[in-house]
């Protein structure tokens, strides 16, 4: 059977390679932009193509989840993702069509891939009694890193998108398929298996949570959307330096997830949020209106340090209960992933009327109502994270 230490390091290499999926497309998205000959809002309803598959899939995955466990659906996740994204390679330049369709069947494998990797950390926190899902996460921004890096390199070598995407997602794929058997088992009770999700979406603190979850993630996708492209569009840097400042503000974001997982415990969710909130803000506005590169740069820093808590803590906040934590999850992400299905669409017809820089504004904007309900994610017992301890699958207590 899985041991915890297993199963921690298993979810740490499913985290990293979805990011690194991600981010390998994302350094593609302005030669998509060009291949096509898209507008901002042509371009940000290309994008809205993931979004519509991810939330499509989410609000059934911890179904599936309860069903058939985190291994299986991980899997198909991941298999759907690696289809989906060789399709749209394919069709990149020449066939709009198939890439759209394509862009939808990866978003449809991403949901599932995401809800069971979070559901999977969970578990593990839970195990460990101490707060390890930014860590996580910081493990998918690491991907990021190493993808952005990657593409930024292989565009300045000419390497097609279709060889570069195609040897990604394969890797990626192959791999989860050999670590997730060290998952942990993530059972719910029969009784409750049936009732699971529809109870879990009348909870009013589960509900609260999504809504923050949807306003920080907009925080982080806006940067993995359009990040790039409003560099190129605004500061009048090339493709590749774009792609670089992309992987300045993933860099950053590792950066924050490490170190907020020893001031989560410390000073608490809520206060932890509401400062990385303010940090985020403060870095839009810099990139928006300095005019000097290093004040640009650091603005991308602190919008990516500002931008690295918000979706674990909510990924932690929803399953602090393990029952129906998989259900949670699931109801969380679909809420949150509204912000990718609205923000690429939002953020390109904005960037039509005023510019693809000055339209990261709506970031600022929306970080605002959010801290309203930054308390729903306070931990259940208190100011730091207390848990119930889980028995190692080979007998031994977790820590």
């Amino acid at each position: 059977m899985p041991t915890l230490t297993a199963a921690r390091n298993a979810v740490g290499l499913t985290f990293f390679l979805n990011g690194l999926v991600f981010s390998s497309w994302v350094s593609r998205i302005p030669e998509v932009r060009s291949s096509f000959d898209l507008t901002n809002g042509q371009l940000g309803l290309l994008l809205l193509a993931i979004a519509v598959g991810s939330v499509l899939a989410l609000p059934t995955t911890g179904a599936a989840i309860n069903a058939w466990g985190t291994v299986r659906v991980v899997r198909v996740g991941a298999a759907a993702a690696t289809a989906g994204m060789l399709a749209a390679a394919l069709g990149l330049g020449h066939l709009l069509a198939l890439t759209v369709v394509g862009l939808f069947v990866y978003g449809l494998g991403i949901g599932v891939w995401d809800v069971a990797m979070n559901v999977e950390g969970a578990e593990v926190e839970r195990g460990l009694r101490r707060t390890i899902m930014p860590r996580f996460h910081a493990g998918f921004s690491g991907g990021t890193v190493v993808g952005a890096l990657l593409g930024a390199l292989l565009i300045r070598i000419d390497v097609p998108a279709l060889a570069h995407l195609a040897a990604v997602v394969v890797l990626s794929v192959v791999l989860v398929w050999r670590s997730s058997p060290s998952f942990l088992p993530v059972v719910e009770r029969r009784e409750q298996q049936a009732t699971s999700a529809a109870r879990a979406w009348l909870e009013p603190r589960t509900l609260l949570i999504g809504v923050m979850v949807l306003a920080l993630a907009m925080t982080e996708g806006t940067a993995n959307d359009w990040l790039a492209v409003a560099l190129v569009d605004g500061h009048d840097v090339s493709h590749a330096v774009g792609v670089a400042g992309f992987a300045v503000f993933v860099l950053a974001m590792t950066a924050g997830r490490f170190a907020g997982t020893g001031l989560i415990d410390r000073f608490g969710r809520v206060l932890v949020l509401w400062g990385t909130m303010v940090i985020a803000g403060a870095g839009v506005l810099l990139i928006v209106f300095a005019t000097h590169p290093a004040l640009v740069v650091a603005g991308i820093v602190l919008w990516g340090v500002g931008a690295s808590l918000g979706f674990p803590v909510g990924m932690s906040a929803a399953a602090d209960n393990p029952v129906r934590a998989a259900s949670r999850v699931s109801v969380v992400s679909t809420i949150g992933y509204a912000a990718f299905l609205a923000g690429p669409p939002l953020l390109g017809f904005v960037g039509d009327q005023v510019g693809t820089l000055k339209a990261l504004l709506v970031v600022a904007v929306l970080l605002m109502p959010a801290a309203l309900v930054v308390p729903s994610a306070r931990e259940r017992h208190g100011g730091r994270a207390v848990r119930e301890p889980v028995v190692d699958r080979v007998g031994e207590p977790g820590a």
